[in-house]
């Protein structure tokens, strides 16, 4: 076994890391030694210097990869040096000093209440077996605030209707119950009677009409297709639902702590990136009730 294939070994047995992430991982160094084999002749990754690296980014930056997908490629790249480095085939990580290229800030706009509302009303004019799957699935979305991977891994035997509870296979493997509806209760209900009518090929929760699990591109089309009818956001996404389940919790009050469970996140930080739309909420109330306010002068 290469060094890679056993740093790939690594992260989907002992880090616990998903499929499709170890997958971006091979791609990432992949394509970088194919790189170094071609460049600069070095079939020995150990012998990689960070010069060799440093022509590697220059390469990326002249394909016109944003930075954030450039970093994105070399922490990767890092992550299996620091491997290397632990598991004392390499004495230095030629990335120890390297710093990530600058990056915009990444503003994700949610949708509306009212938009919404407008989409889960517009798909449930229809009665068929797509309509009524297609509207489980922005429900779920939005009520629950699951990732799109998450949702189509749900299994039969994950959803406990009596206690209104889902079972959800997060990253690394880790497991949560994330509470449901009664009214996203009520459309499992209706999505079940209809499944049971397909030749089904899966125990997932979520089929196409042959009966296959769902995809991620079809998921993404699902989403895409309903908001593009109601929305004008540049990126109509199964995240940005996760993005609107989480700031339209915190508009209404939710605790940081709360939501951060519901998200399944590992710490705090990564849930304080929701809190800016409820912070210019905080804002606009702030600014009309408070007496010393200009608005009021």
């Amino acid at each position: 076994m290469n060094l890679i294939d056993s740093f790939l070994e690594y992260l989907l047995h002992e880090k616990k890391y998903s499929l499709l992430t170890v997958k971006a991982y091979k791609n990432d160094l992949t394509v970088f030694k194919e790189f170094i084999v071609s460049e600069f002749d070095e079939n020995d990754i150990t012998k990689v210097e960070y010069n060799q690296i440093r022509s590697w980014i220059i390469e990326l930056v002249n394909k016109n990869l944003s930075n954030r997908s450039i970093n994105r490629k070399i922490s990767s790249l890092k992550s299996f040096y620091k491997f290397l480095q632990k598991s004392h085939q390499v004495e230095v990580n030629p990335l120890a000093k390297h710093k990530a290229l600058k990056t915009s800030k990444k503003v994700q706009v949610p949708f509306t209440y009212k938009e919404v509302n407008r989409v889960i009303s517009n798909i449930s004019e229809d009665s068929n077996f797509v309509s009524i799957r297609n509207k489980l699935i922005v429900e779920l979305f939005y009520s629950t605030g699951i990732r799109r991977m998450e949702l189509i891994n749900i299994k039969l035997s994950d959803v406990n209707l009596s206690d209104k509870t889902i079972k959800v296979l997060g990253k690394r493997n880790k497991e949560r119950f994330v509470p449901i509806l009664n009214s996203v209760n009520n459309s499992i209900e209706k999505y079940l009677i209809e499944r049971k009518k397909i030749n089904l090929v899966t125990e997932n929760l979520f089929v196409t009409e042959k009966g296959n699990k769902i995809y991620e591109t079809l998921v993404y089309r699902i989403i895409n297709s309903y908001f593009s009818l109601v929305s004008s956001k540049v990126k109509k996404s199964p995240h940005i639902l996760r993005h609107s389940f989480a700031t339209h919790l915190l508009n209404e009050g939710a605790d940081l702590n709360s939501v951060k469970e519901l998200l399944g996140h590992s710490s705090l930080a990564s849930t304080q990136v929701y809190t800016n739309n409820s912070l210019e909420t905080l804002k606009k109330v702030y600014n009309q009730a408070h007496p010393r306010s200009t608005k009021k002068f």
